[in-house]
């Protein structure tokens, strides 16, 4: 039952009302998978197209898609008698215009309003993002820039396009943004910034330790914890740096600093010279205890049947310790991934470490932990207080570790040591 509820992925855009506006560019047929994933998500998606979006999909997809009727005559009346463009504005909580044409821009930026899109952008005050799609040297002419600027100093949301191969048969910066990173934009729109001013480190990820060109030796942490902690931080708006093992994730934002290492100590090493800048440092990497004494440079080779190897191993450093001596008033807070003695095991490194809070969870649990979406957590303060987390995804727990983190930001700067 609860692994059923956490099933559904925790996203801003549960139960909202957003409009998809779609204009005459080659990228409108990519918006009929984001309208499917805004629906998959929980959002109530209305569409409006002009008339030149017509030219490369039919109102009957994206009908089917979002289960609701497709506005795109200029004078089309809504839910009955209501003026179309005033009463749809009215139930919105975003528009996304995708793709935002030169055209849609430039009318915007001047106050044309000509068709039901342009006059219902006129019309609405919910957040209205555009994400530009078009030719690169459309996209860098004087006229379009002006145009955005106009757009930006109205308060208006931009993406910028991305770079690549574009439908025109050449290549450069114009190409309509991943959807994964659209989605990301929209769900940061709808979150306050109760982070904003921090400076935030993450770690996460596992790290290898080379036995030969071939072989290493490492753990199976995905770093899905670590991205989301980093995701949800900057969502709320903290400055974030991430570092990051190896992983076969993607990250679903561009404006955060990464800083990719292989071994523990390049981990250690990217750290400490990082940490300073830092209000807070979250260390959810798995970081292997061990290295090879020697690396071999050449691949080791079997040796008959039945013959063994023996591997001399030496202790990698104990970065979240290093921190611990020198955090000064920098909120740390550790992760203890454990298959026995949980609590005990996380109140001994809460205290012999010098955390402010360690989040706990039992890895020999079926369906959480390592490579899963879901995690179960128990976050644990110096002062001893406890909050059981029940099963979530691991957006959802993010948050939670990030509200815990937010209180003794405050307390700490009241200095009242609660916690």
């Amino acid at each position: 039952m609860m692994m059923r509820a956490a099933e559904k992925q925790f996203s801003m855009l549960k139960d909202k009302e957003i409009i998809v506006g779609i204009t005459g560019g080659i990228a409108a047929y990519k918006t009929a998978e984001l309208v499917r994933q805004l629906t998959k998500k929980g959002a109530n998606v209305h569409v409006v197209m002009t008339k030149n979006a017509m030219e490369f999909v039919t109102p009957l997809t994206f009908q089917t898609i979002s289960g609701n009727p497709v506005i795109h005559e200029m004078f089309e009346l809504f839910a009955g008698s209501k003026i179309g463009h005033i009463a749809l504005s009215d139930i919105a909580d975003q528009l996304v215009i995708v793709p935002a044409t030169a055209n849609i821009i430039g009318k915007v930026a001047n106050g044309i309003a000509d068709d039901f899109l342009s006059t219902m952008v006129m019309a609405t005050t919910v957040p209205v993002f555009f994400v530009p799609s078009m030719n690169t040297k459309m996209w860098s002419s004087k006229i379009v820039e002006a145009n955005i600027q106009k757009l930006k100093d109205a308060g208006y949301e931009l993406m910028e396009p991305a770079s690549g191969d574009l439908a025109c048969g050449t290549e450069g910066k114009g190409r309509l943004p991943a959807l994964e990173e659209i989605l990301e934009k929209m769900e940061d729109i709808f979150t306050g910034k109760d982070l904003a001013g921090e400076r935030m480190l993450v770690t996460a990820g596992p790290t290898m330790e080379y036995i030969d060109p071939v072989r290493c030796i490492t753990n199976r942490s995905s770093g899905k914890m670590g991205y989301a902690i980093a995701k949800m931080a900057k969502r709320r708006g903290a400055d974030v740096a991430l570092i990051t093992g190896p992983t076969s994730i993607q990250f679903p934002r561009n404006d955060i600093d990464i800083v990719h290492v292989t071994t523990a100590l390049e981990m250690r090493n990217v750290v400490m010279e990082h940490y300073r800048s830092a209000s807070v440092i979250v260390m959810t990497a798995a970081v292997a205890d061990f290295r090879c004494r020697e690396e071999n440079c050449q691949k080791i080779k079997k040796k008959g049947d039945n013959s063994c190897m023996m591997l001399e191993l030496e202790r990698n450093p104990d970065i979240i310790a290093e921190l611990g001596k020198v955090k000064e008033e920098r909120i740390v807070v550790g992760f203890a991934a454990e298959t026995e003695n949980l609590f005990d095991n996380a109140r001994e490194k809460l205290k012999n470490k010098n955390l402010d809070l360690i989040v706990a969870n039992n890895v020999a649990k079926p369906g959480i932990g390592f490579g899963s979406d879901n995690n179960e957590v128990t976050i644990i303060a110096r002062s001893g207080k406890m909050k059981q987390v029940p099963l979530l995804s691991k957006d959802e727990i993010s948050n939670i570790i990030l509200d815990s983190i937010k209180k003794i930001l405050k307390k700490k700067r009241t200095k009242d040591d609660w916690y």
